[in-house]
């Protein structure tokens, strides 16, 4: 659809809704504004039955679609600013997202991995996060629960729930538009039409529409602006049907469509410096980053101010983000009398495209192809049933799930035309007696001027180095000294030779080495029986006990297609002096060319290897909750619950053979199917405590809760700037062996999160609203940490800051208001709006290796609106800015890919280990800045 066509919808949808307006709806009165309920009116589905917010024995934040409106939120990101204990942020595409809740969710974009915060729209379960970044359309409410919901909800909510409900079509005939002019030359329209065609049947139509140029600048090496990234260009239909062919049937259709095709996403370097250990703690920064200086060479450029937002990508590789997402689904509602059925059959299809520039630099290093993509096609289906018996002191409810998902993802990753040359020289930069080069021999190294005589010169220090300490050790073995002169000589010369060739030909990687048609398949089908029964011991008394047991079973395969020969051609000759550790900085260099110079993949012959497996689990998951009500305007509540996330397969070939260790003759093994083991990952399981507190009166309510949440196998997945490490993190009562492993009956929960939450919500005269809340949450690390559940696998090297440390993306306190003022203008019926919201938040690490240059101080976002209504809202005018304030913080940091001398000197954090330096460049998804604009909006 163009954006001519576009237009002409909206401009349809207007122009429909003036013509016959007057018939329907001349007369009709607008319903009560949100902002002047109170939190206890509002009627909430978190037991999936439709109860008062007050009445709900969980800690749930529901946010209205006016709320919404206010804040400006057209997806669940802004939902940041009015739930304390929500974060949602989107990383390197925002095909996919992450959200956390209390500190516990899913970062990075990594496909295999489902989140540990649900969504639900409309009742159909979205597998990726990222569904709840597109446009949502006009909805009625949003609920965000927080806590396991694994029985009514199914695995894969173990951390909480985002619930997102839609405005379904209306009986009365309404249509409502609205147009959207901001900086960055935003456009966003958006229309709606609902109304009866029958005395039965009603349908609705939304539709919107937007786009933005970018946030980010794409500027040349000379600083000449060359174009934008991080932009908008997308659209949303969703149409819906309403048949209610009797009191006791009704019947809801909705089919949506989403379509994207955007620029997205940059990143911006936010530590480019390189650290050396100071005497007596701290550290000093040194003249130059050895690695900043290669890519200078190349054409990278740093800006001081990475909020300039100004980024150097290769010329030819921008960043493309492509997403078509569909979907349609029956609701079946049937009141049998003594109980009523529900039937959710749901079928969607989703593909995304993002590819471009992946070493996020001015050089060429690596790329995604255009050939990259992700596919999921599911389907799936929920019976429930549910009545009341034993003269109603029995709410009962059983149910069955059944789900089948096919993904399939081509993740190609190639080798730029600056990639060789940098690899060459990047690693004897860090390669002990050969790192002694200057910035400008470096620069000279990268651009190719002074590559092959650096190489030469490393050759000569090699030799010189290699030769003594050969000859020291024949002699100790009792060889003459002459003849161990002239063998420890020759030897010497055909490692330094052996070397200096191998670095000449990774100098030489043709570009467009690498993945030709690398694709994963992966088949999920799970099943689930579940009952949830709330009993009602006395009038005020009640106890809700829920059980459900789920199957999963995934098939995963693979196959592998890469064209790169040279790494495999240097694996023969360089492995045997990889493996000797008695060679000392030329072990070491020879591992670095196989291992950090090849990704890894030095001998995997990866092309043509195909991979299989298949996994199957089973989990019990449940509730208990006692709620007394001591008065009608009190509830008091305590809660077990179970919860539980399927295990699955890290969908990363650079993890195939690794063992957590590093090993390196594992590195360098051939691969075979038998690797694929060491993609799985184990089932997440959490237990869960929480009592609360509500108090509702009609012009003001209290929510209180206080909460603890063991998880075992925690779900952790971290970039280590190579590749995607996901590994289940569990804690031990006992010390770690040597092999940093424990006993398992020791193993004990690896991720804590626990803490208090207070929601406050007032309406102390009309047309006056005023909201806040507050929460401390404290997630983390047990101080001994190991990879399993039987404590057998070692905590991945990469994860070594974890040990007792707060987890990443959960600041330990976060505190929310919002202000809402409509006063009324004379007697004519006019109103104006008055609002504005703010989050303020603790610093936390944004890496989920926890590296120090990843961490982001506190900081504060205030939204406002203001703007004057026409009578019962029939139109608006409204002026409105978004982060007002322009505060800069970052998302999410990452290790920027190979930008280090090795993994072993990479942060400040391993100094205490004894590491040389730190020069890890750290590159960042930065949050948007100061938005603003005019809104028109007109009802009928």
């Amino acid at each position: 659809m163009t954006h001519r066509s576009l237009w002409l919808l909206s401009a349809g949808i207007y122009a429909l809704a003036a013509a016959v307006s007057p018939a329907y709806a001349q007369d009709e009165a607008a319903p009560q504004a949100a902002e002047e309920q109170s939190g206890a009116d509002i009627i909430v589905t978190a037991t999936r039955r439709a109860s008062p917010l007050s009445d709900v024995p969980i800690a749930v934040s529901a946010v209205t679609a006016q709320a919404m409106q206010n804040s400006g939120a057209t997806d669940i990101r802004t939902l940041n600013q009015l739930a304390p204990s929500l974060l949602v942020s989107s990383t390197g595409t925002e095909a996919n997202g992450s959200a956390r809740i209390r500190g516990i969710g899913t970062v990075g974009d990594n496909p295999g991995l489902e989140s540990s915060v649900a969504v639900f729209i409309d009742g159909v379960y979205r597998s990726r996060t990222g569904a709840g970044l597109n446009e949502l359309g006009e909805i009625e409410r949003v609920e965000v629960l927080r806590g396991p919901q694994g029985t009514l909800f199914g695995r894969n909510a173990s951390a909480g729930l985002i619930n997102i409900v839609s405005k379904a079509p209306e009986f009365t005939f309404g249509a409502k538009g609205e147009i959207t002019y901001g900086n960055y030359d935003f456009w966003r329209l958006s229309g709606r039409v609902t109304g009866p065609i029958s005395q039965s049947i009603a349908l609705s139509l939304d539709g919107v529409w937007s786009k933005r140029d970018g946030f980010y600048k794409l500027v040349d090496a000379s600083g000449n602006k060359v174009g934008d990234t991080n932009d908008r260009d997308r659209y949303f239909l969703r149409g819906q049907a309403l048949i209610e062919p009797s009191d006791a049937l009704s019947i809801r259709l909705i089919g949506d469509y989403t379509h994207r095709d955007e620029s997205c996403c940059g990143a911006s370097y936010v530590e480019t410096r390189e650290r050396r250990p100071a005497a007596g703690g701290g550290y000093t920064t040194a003249p130059f980053n050895r690695i900043s200086a290669i890519l200078a060479g190349q054409g990278s450029v740093f800006p001081a101010d990475p909020y300039d937002r100004e980024l150097t990508i290769t010329e030819g590789r921008n960043y493309v983000s492509k997403l078509k997402d569909w979907g349609v689904s029956g609701e079946i509602n049937y009141d049998l009398g003594a109980a009523k059925l529900t039937s959710i059959t749901a079928y969607r299809n989703y593909k995304s495209r993002d590819y471009g520039d992946y070493d996020y630099s001015g050089a060429d290093l690596l790329y995604r192809d255009p050939n990259t993509f992700r596919q999921f096609r599911t389907f799936t289906q929920e019976l429930r049933l549910q009545g009341s018996a034993f003269g109603e002191m029995l709410d009962w409810l059983v149910g069955g799930y059944y789900a089948h998902e096919k993904l399939t993802l081509e993740d190609n990753i190639r080798f730029g035309a600056d990639y060789g040359r940098f690899a060459a020289c990047r690693l004897m930069a860090g390669a002990g007696a050969t790192s002694n080069f200057t910035a400008q021999q470096l620069a000279a190294c990268g651009s190719g001027l002074a590559t092959q005589a650096l190489i030469t010169g490393t050759q000569a220090n090699l030799n010189a180095g290699l030769a003594p300490a050969i000859r020291a050790s024949l002699i100790a073995q009792g060889m003459p000294a002459a003849q161990a002169t002239a063998v420890a000589n020759a030897q010497a010369g055909a490692i330094s030779t052996g070397l200096g060739n191998g670095l000449r030909a990774l100098a030489a990687i043709p570009e467009g080495s690498g993945d030709v048609a690398s694709r994963y398949y992966q088949t999920s089908e799970n099943w689930a029986l579940f009952t949830h029964n709330i009993i009602h011991l006395t009038r005020r008394l009640d106890l809700t006990l829920g059980l459900r047991y789920t199957h999963e079973s995934k098939r995963f395969s693979a196959d592998f297609n890469n064209n790169n020969a040279t790494c495999a051609a240097l694996q023969p000759a360089l492995s045997p002096i990889a493996t000797n550790p008695q060679l000392g900085s030329a072990a070491a260099l020879a591992g670095g060319i196989l291992t950090l110079g090849c990704l890894g993949n030095a001998s995997t012959t990866l092309n043509a290897l195909d991979l299989n497996d298949r996994i199957s689990d089973g989990e019990l998951s449940g509730t208990a909750v006692l709620s007394w009500k001591p008065i009608d305007a009190l509830l008091l509540y305590g809660s077990y619950s179970k919860g539980y996330k399927a295990g699955g397969y890290n969908l990363d070939r650079f993890q195939l053979g690794s063992t957590g260790l590093n090993v390196i003759p594992a590195v360098f093994a051939p691969r075979t199917n038998a690797d694929v083991t060491s993609l799985r990952f184990a089932a997440e399981k959490v237990d869960a405590f929480e009592i609360g507190l509500k108090y509702s009166q009609p012009k003001w309510s209290a929510n209180i809760a206080a909460f603890r949440q063991e998880f075992k196998n925690f779900q952790l997945n971290t970039f280590n700037g190579t590749s995607f490490v996901v590994q289940n993190i569990n804690g031990c009562d006992s010390a770690l062996s040597a092999a940093r492993t424990c006993a398992e009956e020791d193993v004990a929960p690896g991720l804590v999160s626990q803490g208090i939450e207070l929601e406050l919500s007032a309406t102390p005269i009309r047309n006056f609203r005023v909201t806040g809340g507050f929460t401390w949450a404290r997630a983390k690390f047990a101080d001994r940490l190991v990879g399993s559940g039987d404590g057998r696998v070692p905590l991945d090297p990469a994860l070594f800051l974890l040990p007792g440390a707060i987890n990443s993306n959960a600041p330990q306190s976060v505190t929310t208001a919002s202000v809402s003022w409509t006063p009324e203008i004379g007697s004519s019926g006019l109103s104006a709006l008055f609002y504005v919201d703010g989050r303020m938040t603790s610093g936390y690490n944004t890496g989920s290796d926890l590296f120090p240059e990843k961490y982001q101080d506190g900081y504060a976002i205030v939204n406002a609106r203001v703007g004057i209504r026409g009578k019962d809202q029939r139109w608006a005018v409204e002026f409105w800015g978004q982060n007002i304030f322009n505060q800069d913080y970052t998302q999410v940091a990452f290790s920027s890919p190979l930008q280090s001398s090795s993994p072993a000197t990479s942060t400040t954090g391993q100094f205490a280990q004894g590491a040389p330096m730190a020069n890890q460049l750290v590159s960042a998804y930065l949050a948007e800045p100061r938005t603003y604009g005019i809104t028109l909006r007109g009802s009928f």
